[in-house]
């Protein structure tokens, strides 16, 4: 990701995560998962639809964020690192797991969750790098 653009760093991340997730979700599928909870007093299912909804809008905003304040604010990066994967496992304790599901659509939510930490990261550490690489300036050769 070293020579991809912030726009691009933040696309390539989402689309990543998406497909990893729609992955991980068919696995589940496939192995009996019925994605069912109870919401408001009816079943409601989580669909593919969901999983990539919730795997790329939060991840495209906090990534578009960390890409526009990075080169102002060095803080930004560190603070993502950490923020971002603890985000991705907390809300697997405050969404996955207090709903009804079965045992099977647990794991497979719970697993889509933390599949972000490493994404993040990874995207994280390359707008990073391009930021610093923006407030340095031109190498003289």
């Amino acid at each position: 990701m070293a020579d991809l653009s912030r726009t691009a760093v933040v696309a390539l991340a989402t689309a990543v995560a998406v497909v990893v997730n729609l992955v991980v979700y068919a696995i589940g599928r496939a192995a009996g998962g019925s994605f069912l909870f109870t919401a408001d007093g009816r079943r409601v299912e989580v669909d593919a639809v969901t999983v990539a909804g919730f795997s790329a809008l939060p991840l495209a905003l906090g990534l578009t964020a960390v890409a526009l304040l990075a080169s102002r604010f060095a803080w930004v990066v560190r603070a993502a690192l950490t923020i971002g994967p603890a985000l991705a496992v907390l809300t697997i304790a405050t969404m996955t797991l207090p709903a009804d599901l079965d045992t099977t659509s647990t794991i497979t939510l719970a697993v889509c969750h933390l599949t972000l930490a490493p994404i993040i990261v990874v995207a994280v550490t390359a707008l990073g790098r391009r930021a610093r690489r923006a407030t340095a300036g031109p190498v003289a050769a």
